[in-house]
């Protein structure tokens, strides 16, 4: 079994060029506390220089999301923008094309300078790309899952504006051909809302696997003693979907031909819960779990979202994250699917 602490990333707004060097020094801060060789260094800066030029001379709304990914022991950067996005991708991503009189070397760039990349972009919606560095890693190294892993995935975990800590927090644990997260709201913003997340992380990362019956009364209590949060646990094998918890962090299935939405009971775990029995449900073919907290609205529409389902499931989150954001609370969204539906 493997046990995956969430992330956080730090959003840029790239309202123009001026806000480049700031996402490049916070990628260069954060390979240094990790000391990691300076020519990988050197290379997470170039990613992120590039995707953060790119924002902020060609897009609308433009947000680079970064995140040390340490159990994975690389770098995530995500871009997204709300448009115009990229008529033919294939063609800017070759060196020499551009549409600003430069030399157009920035997409061919972070390619060579990732261990992974991978981008979706769609007129009028936008673009979204994920890029991850590693140290001493090969180009095509890095997916959105461990090694091996029967499951792929992605989140994004973002503070709401003024905050450095997160009020939201996860956890994913893998075991073969079955997966179990948990997702937790901490009542607030800050870091008293981010204890309350964590105290609920780890607790049922003690026993991922276990009954809900058996898991989630636990958490209620190690959540006592702090402000309280909404959670949600997600249990998925090959055959079914198991979901519990309390409060308004919602669940969702969705694939091509699919769309179910997963609620849990009302409440809110360490103050108020009542029901800890399990809701099950098959697993449609080819589908998609996504957990998110109320920083996203909770009624979105799925249907522009279909070219994502089998891409990096870190794609799906990012556009989610760009186009249902409430912008007034922190942000958690996960998703998960199994490899044999790529």
């Amino acid at each position: 079994m493997e046990v995956i602490p969430g992330w956080t990333h730090r959003a840029f707004n790239m309202e123009d060029a001026s806000c480049v060097g700031e996402a490049r020094r916070h990628v260069a801060r954060l390979c240094g506390e990790r000391a990691w060789p300076e020519v990988d260094a050197a290379r997470a800066a170039i990613v992120a220089t590039e995707l953060a030029t790119n924002l902020a001379k060609h897009a609308h709304e433009g947000r680079l999301l970064v995140a040390a990914r340490d159990p994975l022991g690389d770098v995530e950067m995500l871009a997204v923008d709300s448009g115009p996005g990229i008529v033919d991708v294939p063609r800017a991503m070759r060196d020499g094309v551009s549409t600003t009189s430069t030399p157009g070397s920035g997409l061919g760039a972070i390619v060579r300078q990732s261990n992974f990349f991978d981008i979706q972009s769609a007129q009028p919606q936008g673009t979204v790309c994920v890029a991850r560095v590693a140290p001493g890693a090969r180009p095509g190294a890095m997916p959105g899952a461990p090694s091996g892993a029967a499951y792929a995935f992605g989140a994004v975990c973002v503070p709401v504006a003024g905050e450095t800590a997160c009020g939201d927090g996860w956890l994913l644990a893998l075991d073969g051909e079955r997966a179990a997260a948990l997702l937790a709201d901490g009542l607030g913003h800050g870091p008293e809302a981010a204890k309350a997340a964590q105290a609920a992380v780890q607790c049922f990362a003690k026993r991922p696997f276990g009954a809900a019956r058996e898991t989630l009364p636990p958490v209620h209590e190690a959540l006592r003693t702090t402000r309280g949060a909404a959670v949600f646990a997600l249990w998925i094998d090959p055959a079914q979907v198991a979901y519990a918890g309390a409060g308004n962090v919602i669940g969702r299935l969705v694939s091509g031909t699919f769309d179910k939405t997963m609620l849990t009971a009302h409440g809110t775990m360490g103050v108020q819960a009542r029901r800890f029995e399990a809701q099950h449900m098959p697993l449609p073919p080819h589908a998609t779990a996504i957990v998110h907290s109320d920083g996203v609205v909770s009624r979105w529409n799925a249907g522009g979202l279909a070219p994502l389902l089998q891409r990096d499931p870190a794609l799906l989150a990012a556009r989610i994250y760009a186009d249902f954001s409430r912008g007034r609370d922190d942000v958690c969204i996960l998703a998960l699917r199994a490899r044999d539906a790529e």
